[in-house]
């Protein structure tokens, strides 16, 4: 393996390894069937998605990364069905910049894991009894940037 300053290219390099993804926590809910099978009306269906990463102890390279999406479908005030996802990963980075740290992790990270949340989504929902839900992609660099903007003190105020 080739050297620079010292070091191997490995210690060099950003690095970006998934370690593990799992379901932290999930919950499905189909309140009404069967009768809520049987209409042939449009589900209005409303999704939340949310990102969060904690460090894991004892490791000054992994991080646990989770996506939690929560959504349900309802027609009119009935509800068809619920479900709540916690899905995460631990991913172990190396030599990214601190100035990078948080997009890597909060938009490549969940960039990685989605597909397989959605994936879990989509067979759950059918399972229920619905057609699969197949999600949208999700924008992860316009979440970050909202979740930036919200830890920014709004322009014009002043501490008093």
């Amino acid at each position: 393996m080739s050297t620079t300053n010292g070091g191997t290219a490995e210690e060099v390099y950003p690095q970006l390894q998934v370690v593990a993804q799992y379901i932290k926590d999930f919950s499905f809910e189909n309140p009404n069937a069967p009768q809520s099978m049987t209409s042939n009306e449009q589900p209005q269906i409303s999704i939340q998605v949310n990102v969060g990463a904690n460090p894991v102890t004892g490791s000054d390279t992994d991080i646990e990364v989770s996506v939690k999406l929560e959504g349900k479908a309802e027609i009119g005030a009935k509800l068809l069905f619920h479900f709540e996802l916690d899905f995460a990963g631990i991913f172990r980075i190396r030599n990214i910049p601190q100035e990078n740290m948080s997009a890597v992790v909060l938009i490549e990270c969940p960039r990685l894991l989605f597909p397989f949340a959605r994936e879990i989504i989509a067979t759950t929902v059918r399972n229920g009894g619905f057609p699969p839900l197949l999600l949208e992609p999700i924008d992860f660099v316009a979440l970050y940037r909202q979740k930036m903007a919200q830890m920014q003190p709004a322009e014009g105020t002043t501490a008093q």
